[in-house]
């Protein structure tokens, strides 16, 4: 074993809700724990890269507000236009 402690934790689920993940993981040729384990990892992933994303913006308005540096939205767009076309270039410089 890898030494990780997996413990048993207990969700209510109503009946309709059970039935379909039942009906799901026979479709899948899986275990209804199984589904439930792998919904559940990938919600968590999702919503940490969400949360992540949010931190990341809250830092820089945070960072704006303090250097007042920015990139014009038609600076970004031309650049984003190029990085479309294949052109490996450098992003816009902050300014004032």
């Amino acid at each position: 074993m890898s030494g990780v402690a997996i413990r048993p934790v207990a969700i209510k689920l109503d009946k309709e809700i059970r039935e379909r993940v039942k009906r799901l993981a026979d479709a899948r040729q899986r275990t209804s724990h199984w589904l439930m384990r792998e919904a559940i990892s990938q919600y968590v992933e999702r919503e940490e890269r969400r949360e992540s994303f949010r931190q990341d913006g809250l830092r820089a308005w945070q960072e704006y507000q303090a250097t007042g540096l920015h990139v014009c939205a038609e600076e970004a767009d031309g650049w984003l236009a190029k990085l479309e076309q294949g052109q490996d270039i450098e992003p816009p410089k902050p300014h004032f």
